[in-house]
């Protein structure tokens, strides 16, 4: 078989053509909304960075301290330093916490996230 039909066409929904035309039009699509022109949030002008064992049972840990943000993008900050790094960390009183000495590793990055300076203490 062949799978042809009668009248020479091979699809089956050649057939339902002519009854597209007599279908109700449909609703107008939706306007976009004109896209809000936020400003960009300026990044931090400072970060301090320190290591810390003190207190963290022999444990090395940085910190990212001074980048006077809201805590919804510390947070997100936070979330994304840990993707970079390959690290665990957590936002502790206003400062980003990371496991391990990222000291090195920080200062590029948060260049490249728009941190104008960047102080390396200790």
């Amino acid at each position: 078989m062949s799978g042809k039909k009668p009248g020479g066409s091979s699809s089956p929904w050649t057939v339902l053509t002519p009854l597209r035309d007599t279908l109700p039009a449909g609703p107008a699509p939706a306007a976009p909304a004109p896209a809000a022109a936020k400003p960009a949030p300026r990044p931090p002008a400072r970060a301090v960075v320190r290591l810390e064992k003190k207190g963290r049972r022999g444990k090395e840990a940085t910190l990212i301290e001074k980048l006077e943000l809201p805590s919804a993008e510390l947070e997100a900050w936070c979330r994304e330093a840990k993707a970079a790094m390959g690290c665990g960390g957590t936002v502790e009183d206003g400062a980003i916490v990371l496991q391990g000495d990222l000291r090195k590793r920080l200062e590029p990055w948060l260049t490249a996230r728009g941190v104008r300076k960047v102080t390396i203490a200790g």
